[in-house]
């Protein structure tokens, strides 16, 4: 049996902190299912449509890779519907786990078949958020080091658009 799991989380944008992360979760799983969910209470810069052609064109070249928009419903259902085995979560810090740690009791209480899989980024990422970058980047700071050359274009572009 192939070993599949999701990685949920809003991506808004997709850091080089999340690459990270999918890239670890491929040498653990053949197939990775990039998730992206809908947070009523983010407000997102980009739309789940450029969230998802963002992701798919940085991890064009990874194999085992797929990319879904979850607009409604419990995570842990959803693992079941695609037959996966885990669920990713990225953790940075120790507040990061606490809210993680809930979470993922409460997915195996819905879903008892499904494992939660806590990886750490690289070091150099564990202070990158999403939320940092946006703020950054609309300010006119140099963002490059932290998100992919296409996402950096998107994340320009679309702070143009944001300038009054």
């Amino acid at each position: 049996m192939k070993r599949h799991a999701i990685y949920p989380g809003t991506f808004d944008p997709f850091t080089n902190g999340h690459l990270d992360v999918l890239e670890r979760a491929l040498t653990i799983f053949e197939k990775v299912i990039v998730v992206i969910a809908e947070n009523s209470k983010k407000q997102t810069l980009f739309s789940a449509k450029e969230r998802s052609a963002m992701i798919e064109t940085v991890t064009a070249s990874l194999p085992g890779v797929s990319v879904e928009v979850l607009h409604s419903g419990l995570l842990a259902e959803y693992a079941r519907e695609m037959g996966a085995t885990a669920i990713i979560r990225g953790v940075r810090q120790v507040k990061d786990f606490e809210y993680e740690f809930q979470m993922s009791l409460l997915n195996r209480h819905l879903n008892p078949e499904v494992t939660t899989v806590f990886l750490m980024p690289n070091v150099k990422y564990t202070y990158v958020a999403s939320s940092i970058i946006k703020e950054v980047a609309m300010l006119g700071g140099d963002v490059s080091k932290f998100v992919h050359p296409q996402v950096l274009t998107m994340l320009e572009n679309k702070c143009m658009e944001q300038k009054p």
